[in-house]
Parts: structure tokens; C-alpha cells; sequence
């Protein structure tokens, strides 16, 4: 099986192969590559419908250039050093992109954490992985801790930022109060328009719209805590 990045033969045949209809299996197959390796390809070069060998490959070489050189040596926990670093960097950058409404520095920060094995790095080893200034690490970190998608410990002299298993209930509860904040803005614009007034309606109508999906955000965030605190997975 052909090993290292694909070749712009390799890339027409997918182009080739998705026009004609094939599924990414049986285009894996041909090429003798892995599945993921086909998948991750069409997926970040512009989907199976609009997927083009010729422009996949310059941004494939737009990405070499700008991605800085990866650390001579990380350390390695548990089953670390049997994965692909490509995949885990394509994994992180996909992951980042997933961080919808959040600053991209703190996207990135959060997909670091997130997928590191300890879950807590220090400030040295986030602008180690990450290839940027503390200063930089410090504004993501600070947007995060602010609405309370990661803590800090003080280990000896250093700082370690943690990402824990209340994560996503804690992330759940920002966009629970993003909701909160579009029903009372819309109630406000109801005031101002007047209720009896067409604009007035709809906003009406689009505050109890935000009213419900608050509602039944906070309680599927409850539903989450509570069954997985049963589990033992987060404390009560």
C-alpha cells in the first residue's frame, strides 16, 4: 500500500472516481490508501460535489508552506506513538473549524486540550504545539476561562490550563445563554415596533421561538449532567 502524501495522479483518479459515482471505499481500493485517507482528502478539498484534483492539489502545497514545521520530538502517553501526526493535525484543524461563534485563537487552544491525552497544558507547551506567542495563547485562554470552558491550576511556578469532562455541559450552557440573550433582545424590538404592528409580530413569534429552545436547552443540559454523574464519568 503506497505510503506519504497522495500524488496528483492520485488525486485525478478520486476526481475521476466521484464523477463517475464510485463510493470513498471502493476509490480507497483502487488506490490501495486507507478509507480515512480518501475521506479526509474530498473532505477538505471542496466536498464530494465540488472536489477538483488540480485545486486540490495547490492548496495542498499552499497548506505545506503555511503550516509550520512540526516539534523535533513530543512526548509520548499511552497510545501516542502509534498514531499518524498528519492525521492528528488534520484532525485538530477540522476540529477547530467545528468551534462555531468561538475566536479562532481559542478554538485552537480548546482543539489542543482537547485532544492531548493529559487534557492540561502549560502555557510553554501550548505555544510549542500550537506555533505562536504566549501573548496569543493568553487571549484564547482568556476568552475560554471567561466563559468557563477551561480552568487553570498552578503547578509549581507554572500555569497548567485544563479541559475536563464537564466540557461540553459547560460549552452547552454558553449557547443556553446565547438563546437567552436573542429572546430578550427580540422581546425588546417587539416593545420598540409595537405588537400590533407586523414587525412587531414576527419578533413576537421569533422571541417565543428562542424562549423554547432555552427551555429545552437548560434541561438537556441538566439531563446530561445528571446521567452522566450517575456513571461516575463527571462529579455531581
Amino acid at each position: 500500500m503506497p505510503g506519504g502524501h497522495l500524488t496528483y495522479d492520485e488525486r485525478r483518479k478520486i476526481s475521476e472516481g466521484l464523477a463517475g459515482g464510485l463510493s470513498y471505499a471502493e476509490i480507497a481500493r483502487r488506490l490501495g490508501r486507507p478509507r480515512s485517507t480518501v475521506g479526509r482528502e474530498i473532505a477538505r478539498n471542496g466536498g464530494p460535489h465540488g472536489y477538483h484534483a488540480g485545486r486540490a492539489q495547490q492548496a495542498t502545497g499552499w497548506r505545506a508552506r503555511r503550516r509550520p514545521a512540526a516539534p523535533a520530538s513530543t512526548p509520548a502517553t499511552g497510545d501516542s506513538g502509534r498514531r499518524d501526526p498528519e492525521a492528528v493535525r488534520e484532525f485538530e484543524e477540522r476540529l477547530t473549524a467545528r468551534f462555531g461563534g468561538v475566536p479562532t485563537m481559542a478554538a485552537r487552544v480548546m482543539a489542543c486540550l482537547f485532544t492531548s491525552d493529559t487534557g492540561n497544558l502549560t502555557v510553554a507547551e501550548l505555544t510549542e504545539r500550537l506555533r505562536v506567542s504566549p501573548a496569543s495563547i493568553s487571549k484564547g485562554v482568556g476568552w475560554l476561562e471567561q466563559v468557563g470552558l477551561v480552568r487553570r491550576e498552578r503547578d509549581n511556578r507554572r500555569e497548567r490550563y485544563i479541559i475536563d469532562a464537564e466540557v461540553w455541559y459547560r460549552a452547552w450552557l454558553v449557547g443556553t445563554r446565547s438563546m437567552t440573550l436573542w429572546t430578550e433582545t427580540v422581546r425588546d424590538g417587539v416593545d420598540i415596533l409595537g405588537a400590533d404592528t407586523p414587525a412587531g409580530r414576527r419578533l413576537a413569534t421569533a422571541s417565543r421561538f428562542f424562549e423554547l429552545i432555552s427551555s429545552d436547552m437548560a434541561q438537556a443540559a441538566e439531563h446530561y449532567r445528571q446521567t452522566f454523574a450517575d456513571t461516575g464519568e463527571i462529579p455531581r
